[in-house]
């Protein structure tokens, strides 16, 4: 499925939960880092996005998860047009996607469980209405020992489990990880990847950005794969593309 995309629009399927026509980024007044992009992401899917560095894939999670803006075309978000929206909308959608980032973010002066419940305390609940979902989500990631450490005391391996705990705390629709396995060793990235499957099963959409080509083969899940800011192939088996484009 590598036929090339082109501008014309097409029908948005009902269960497309992301969908980008025509998109086009770039930083101030610098090059495109993302060109022409015309595909579309089922929910509940699972997809790859793959590329050399520089090839644009960082960005593309950025307009999904709405930290940025396309400098041209359309994003749309659970059936959303987000130009359209108003920025007081914004909070409410981020509210709906876990984001696992590259250099993960954590808080060190947190523990661990007070760094995975944060999207909730941030969302208002009270520790009564969330403590023992948060500590069974630790138990279920391998932490449930660690919960009281602090991110300086874990193992990478720890830190990146933790990241992807807080990102699926608020059991989000989508979930953005941008190179999770990258500061891994393989054997702990293939349990990280078991995780993923594991939310995948339960219904979430998983989006990941990745350098791991053996992670990628073993997966064999669709990819997406960026060069030059521009969409080189899609397959196999996915993301749809657009209805013209077949």
């Amino acid at each position: 499925m590598s036929r090339k995309p082109n501008n014309a629009a097409a029908p948005e399927a009902a269960d497309d939960i992301v969908r980008f026509d025509a998109v086009s980024m770039r930083y101030g007044r610098g090059p495109e880092v993302l060109s022409d992009l015309n595909f579309a992401l089922p929910r509940g899917s699972f997809h790859f996005v793959t590329g050399p560095s520089g090839a644009g894939k960082s960005s593309l999670l950025k307009l999904i998860y709405l930290a940025a803006k396309p400098s041209a075309g359309a994003v749309h978000l659970f059936g959303e047009d987000t130009q359209r929206l108003h920025p007081s909308q914004l909070p409410k959608l981020r509210q709906r996607i876990g984001v696992v980032f590259q250099d993960l973010i954590l808080l060190d002066h947190l523990s661990a469980f007070d760094n995975a419940a944060l999207p909730l305390r941030i969302a208002g609940h009270k520790p009564s209405e969330y403590r023992n979902d948060v500590a069974e989500l630790l138990a279920w990631v391998g932490l449930g020992k660690r919960m009281q450490a602090q991110p300086p005391t874990l193992a990478g391996g720890e830190k990146q489990r933790l990241a992807i705990a807080r990102a699926v705390v608020n059991r989000p629709e989508i979930l953005l990880a941008d190179e999770p396995t990258g500061n891994v060793d393989q054997e702990m990235a293939l349990r990280i990847f078991r995780l993923f499957v594991e939310l995948n099963r339960l219904g979430t959409t998983i989006v990941i950005a990745t350098h791991d080509q053996d992670l990628v083969a073993r997966a064999n899940k669709p990819v997406l794969n960026l060069e030059h800011g521009r969409i080189t192939a899609l397959g196999p088996q996915g993301p749809r593309p657009r209805a013209d484009d077949e």
